[in-house]
């Protein structure tokens, strides 16, 4: 089959970011042209597919891609079960992926369940990655492939931006991470929303629309607040930022986050080492982590670093802190006075005696708790 320029940069992508991960052809063998049998023991690619338009494209392209260098190629379909009829999607997803020649295909049902008051998105992203994750782990997968794309990579810029600010919401989503040990890639970060509809078009693939996107309402008029904030963003904001600006802003901040990205990164691998240096991790016993944070020693490093070791350590032992409490633990260490502990989310607090900081179980919620 004759591919399309667009089809052929998509593969370009793909081949790339299994390359990233050390995935290459498995043996001479399969240098020929066309598709080839794995073997058994070659290395498993999970695409995460949702059933739509840019998962089923990412899906077609990885089993191309794996079938051309003798790379078994599978999918995980993750039915949220939040909406009528996703049995019945996911049922189609997975048909689809099974006729792509992806195996194995598996459909995972989750249980959404926001048990942190973080709102239903995030409920039902912690859910999927942790259904990916265990996936992942039983199939022994080297690494799991998650469909965003560059448009996808804007929206969390903006959407970062509105709701955080700083470096890291400038550099989106990493085009690679680990999760509890399982290796996570997103090769579509440089491909169009418009190219994987495309992809999907030219393979006959028939894609599944999220209702609560909002394609339904007329391009010219915003989305309801009651829409995701997401669906927001997609539908009225960038567009608005891209006529305001007269180019394509998807392209500008999508190109701008993989710069960000790059520094990010640099200051991750310093904060490596301070953090190495000047903080220990240790089981609270409950079921939790505390940390003992060594202020003499964090306190030399630059103010960037202090930050990003703080904030690595609560989210650590206080998951759901915030640049507030980052900032008011940072300043146990850099601008100490005698000033009272940080409470922190999780029932957690920040306290300095000396020149170490505990970050640990609220002893007074820990007294209650055990009184009543």
């Amino acid at each position: 089959m004759a591919y399309s320029a667009t089809m052929k940069q998509a593969i370009g992508a793909v081949r790339a970011s299994l390359a990233a991960q050390g995935i290459t052809i498995q043996d001479t063998r399969f240098a020929r042209h066309g598709e080839h049998e794995p073997d058994a023991d070659a290395p498993l690619v999970l695409v995460a597919c949702s059933g739509g338009r840019d998962s089923l494209a990412l899906a077609a392209l990885a089993s191309i891609v794996c079938a051309a260098w003798g790379v078994r190629c599978g999918a995980v379909v993750v039915d949220h079960r939040m909406q009528p009829g996703s049995a019945g999607v996911a049922a189609h997803a997975a048909g689809q992926c099974a006729a792509l020649g992806l195996d194995p295909v598996v459909v995972r049902d989750v249980r959404v369940v926001d048990a942190h008051g973080e709102g239903a998105e995030a409920a039902a992203r912690a859910a999927r990655y942790a259904a990916l994750v265990g996936e992942a782990r039983r199939l022994g997968a080297a690494v799991v492939l998650l469909a965003h794309t560059k448009d996808d990579q804007a929206e969390t810029v903006l959407i970062d931006l509105i709701r955080s600010g700083g470096l890291d919401a400038v550099a989106g989503m990493p085009p690679e991470q680990r999760i509890d040990g399982v290796r996570f890639a997103r090769p579509l970060l440089g491909v169009a929303r418009a190219d994987t509809t495309r992809i999907c078009e030219d393979l006959d693939l028939t894609w599944w629309d999220d209702p609560t996107n909002g394609d339904d309402v007329a391009d010219d008029e915003p989305l309801p607040a009651r829409y995701p904030l997401r669906s927001r963003v997609r539908h009225t904001l960038l567009p608005q930022l891209s006529a305001f600006a007269g180019r394509d802003m998807a392209t500008m901040l999508a190109d701008g986050a993989a710069l960000a990205r790059r520094d990010m990164d640099l200051l991750e691998r310093l904060a490596d080492g301070v953090f190495a240096r000047s903080v220990r991790i240790e089981d609270d016993g409950a079921g939790g982590m505390r940390a003992f944070i060594d202020t003499r020693s964090l306190a030399a490093e630059d103010a960037a670093l202090r930050f990003r070791v703080v904030a690595r350590t609560l989210a650590m032992c206080a998951p759901g802190s915030g640049r507030r409490h980052v900032e008011a633990v940072e300043a146990l260490v850099s601008d100490w006075h005698g000033q009272r502990g940080v409470r922190l989310p999780r029932k957690r607090t920040a306290n300095r005696q000396k020149h170490v900081i505990e970050v640990c179980q609220d002893v007074t919620h820990a007294n209650r708790r055990h009184r009543a």
